[in-house]
């Protein structure tokens, strides 16, 4: 989900102060001590007076986060599709290259696969070698379309490092990593603005 936010947080009597980021699976906290709630762990979830009140294995958790409280409730309650987390949407052109699960199909419901520039163009990256063609489908683009490289977790024959310095090499900005699944993740890439035509 990608949501980051300074706050304090209240948990085992005690105050810790730092940073709070929503992920898709997890709320880490960051600052006096390190502390991470899996959501699958959740067990109750209220917002009220910018305070989001979590039941997390059987242990209360307050963060203060204030008018984000509500959001941030939201989005644990009901997250979004993967689809939402990577914009795709009905009549959107769409590009798929590489090796991507079949169920993948099912999100892409609605596009139209792109003959020219696309929207959206997704990259399944299982090595380092396969960042060789980011380049070429960075140049196929729309102005406004992204790139999104699709990798695995926590392996060496492909880093997080190794997939940015192909999209910058390529002219891109990466803007964006959300889950993909449980294996893989996602970043995605944008034509700087700058340099849009």
């Amino acid at each position: 989900m990608g949501q980051e936010l300074a706050c304090r947080i209240h948990y085992r009597q005690r105050t810790l102060t730092g940073k709070a980021y929503l992920e898709t699976d997890h709320i880490l906290f960051r600052g006096d001590e390190r502390v991470k709630f899996p959501l699958k762990d959740v067990t109750g979830v209220k917002a009220a007076g910018g305070l989001l009140h979590l039941e997390v294995a059987g242990e209360a958790v307050r963060l203060e986060l204030g008018a984000a409280a509500e959001k941030w409730a939201a989005k644990i309650l009901h997250p979004p599709s993967r689809a939402e987390k990577l914009g795709i949407k009905p009549g959107l052109s769409v590009r798929v290259v590489g090796d991507f699960h079949p169920e993948f199909a099912g999100d892409l419901r609605g596009t139209k696969s792109a003959k020219g520039e696309a929207d959206l163009v997704f990259l399944g990256a299982a090595a380092k070698k396969d960042l060789a063609r980011v380049v070429k489908l960075a140049a196929g683009l729309k102005p406004a379309g992204a790139l999104w490289i699709v990798y695995p977790k926590g392996v060496q024959t492909i880093r997080e490092i190794d997939v940015l310095e192909a999209g910058r090499l390529a002219g891109l900005k990466d803007v964006k990593v959300c889950g993909f699944s449980a294996t893989h993740t996602a970043l995605k890439f944008v034509i700087p603005a700058a340099a849009r035509v």
